[in-house]
């Protein structure tokens, strides 16, 4: 299937914020960097055919991961966004080593082609 035709929700949060989603929908009570909700499975699938899915970034953590790697808020956006998106598509890092490498290589191929930063590392 291809997704040239759909779209993405992103929306931007707080730390709290994203922590009650988390707490929602993963039964993880903190802060995370991103939340992936894909819309394309699951019983409501059919609601907006054409919406991949939501993208939540939490600001105040990827600002704190930023100072902390030494890299642009914008940069820690991008690899938070890509690593979402990958998500949408499909890409699942946590179901194993070899599932996580292939979503980290992906995840790079994406960063080299929107990043000028040629050392930007995958999530």
């Amino acid at each position: 299937m291809g997704y040239e035709d759909h779209e993405i929700s992103i929306v931007i949060t707080t730390d709290d914020e994203i922590m009650e989603l988390n707490k929602k929908f993963r039964g993880i009570e903190k802060a995370t960097n991103v939340l992936s909700f894909p819309m394309l499975e699951g019983e409501f699938n059919s609601i907006s055919p054409h919406l991949l899915g939501d993208i939540v970034i939490s600001s105040e953590k990827a600002m704190q991961e930023a100072k902390q790697a030494g890299i642009t808020f914008d940069e820690r956006m991008s690899q938070l966004l890509v690593h979402g998106i990958l998500h949408l598509v499909g890409f699942n890092h946590e179901a194993g080593e070899e599932d996580a490498g292939i979503m980290e290589a992906k995840s790079i191929d994406v960063l080299r082609f929107i990043e000028k930063n040629p050392n930007l590392d995958a999530f």
